[in-house]
């Protein structure tokens, strides 16, 4: 509905209402689009949280199979046959088996962080709809041409 439509109906707007109004629902357009994305990153820190420390623990238990296989060879020369050294080293490869198991995790909690899509779509479609605007024609009289000349 245009300006004149309006003043036919006895509710004419203003120019600086209209501005009012028009910034007033682009700041809450604004506020609206920062509240989701926050929300979608929220879910996603989490997941980069969890990600993170299982990778944390997967380097942890990797740097504890070195002195535990380091340990297995020294006690293997040392050691009456097999046994001991056998047992450090199936612990220290335990340690390595737990150490990918974590690390197969947290790329999993990885791929499961994504891109905030609903903010995403929602800007595209209010870009698609801003874009879309055109400003009202407005005629321009002789004696605005003469003044906004004048004043130049």
């Amino acid at each position: 509905m245009t300006a004149v439509d309006q003043g036919a109906q006895g509710a004419e707007r203003t120019l600086g209402q209209l501005v009012a109004s028009a910034t007033a629902e682009m700041s809450a357009l604004v506020h609206d689009e920062i509240a989701l994305a926050k929300a979608e990153i929220r879910q996603d820190v989490r997941r980069v949280g969890i990600g993170s420390t299982a990778f944390v623990i997967a380097g942890v238990l990797a740097l504890f199979s070195v002195p535990v296989l380091s340990f297995a060879a020294a006690y293997g020369i040392h050691n009456l046959g097999l046994g001991l050294a056998w047992s450090f080293l199936i612990v220290g490869v335990a340690f390595l088996v737990i150490a990918a198991l974590a690390a197969l995790l947290a790329v999993a909690k990885f791929k499961k962080v994504k891109p905030p899509e609903k903010t995403i779509a929602s800007v595209k479609e209010t870009a698609a709809v801003v874009a879309t605007v055109k400003p009202h024609p407005r005629s321009v009289s002789d004696k605005a041409v003469g003044v906004a000349r004048s004043t130049s």
